[in-house]
């Protein structure tokens, strides 16, 4: 993207320009992607095991987090208009990402089975502990209470509550023996994934309309 800060509501963050002169700042970054997508992965692996649309879901804020920060580290170097079109085509794959979480979550909720609430619960426990260390990873770096620093926080605290909606969702399906509270979360955090993913295209496609004027 052409703004030094990627400051999406997909929850990625990282200050570009910051980034391509402080090398310890970039390597903090790539501690953060490392954690993102590692865990992302795990996650929807663990969405599929345990039956859980929630933690599908989920997984896709740790993949969208990760996959945005790691381009943006890569295209330090990258044209404007290119890395405008690279963001144009992440939206585009994290909303049909977010759209079949969707769609998986109501074709469960004609066909409820609970999800198994321990194994739930586990990973949503687990994805708490990995979000909290990649805010700490990056906590040196939030002195001068700046946009970007301020955009961190937010970031991590709206990751923060996403998982602890998965684990409270966790504990209703084993106390009622219901799928519907899984349900419920998944949809929510899909339907804020999909925001998320129309930001990244909206604000892309803004950028690729500004440069071709300029041309």
């Amino acid at each position: 993207m052409s703004e030094s800060k990627e400051e999406s509501g997909c929850g990625c963050h990282g200050d570009t320009d910051r980034a391509a002169v402080d090398p310890a700042y970039r390597r903090a970054l790539w501690i953060v992607v490392i954690l993102n997508v590692g865990f992302g992965l795990v996650e929807l692996v663990g969405g599929f095991l345990s039956g859980s649309q929630a933690l599908k879901a989920d997984s896709l804020d740790f993949l969208g987090d990760g996959s945005i920060t790691f381009v943006g580290l890569l295209a330090l170097a990258w044209a404007e208009s290119t890395r405008a079109k690279v963001a144009l085509t992440q939206g585009i794959f994290l909303a049909l990402l977010g759209a079949w979480v969707l769609g998986m979550a109501a074709w469960r909720a004609m066909n409820a089975v609970s999800p198994e609430a321990e194994l739930m619960g586990g990973i949503g426990i687990a994805a708490l502990a990995v979000n909290v260390t990649a805010a700490l990873v990056l906590a040196r770096f939030r002195e001068g209470g700046d946009a970007q620093a301020r955009a961190i926080w937010l970031f991590s605290r709206n990751d923060a509550i996403n998982n602890v909606a998965v684990i409270i969702a966790a504990g209703l399906v084993y106390w009622l023996n219901s799928a519907w509270p899984d349900l419920v979360v998944a949809a929510v955090i899909a339907a804020i994934f999909l925001h998320s993913a129309w930001e990244i295209i909206r604000h892309a496609r803004a950028e690729l309309k500004e440069h071709a004027l300029r041309i």
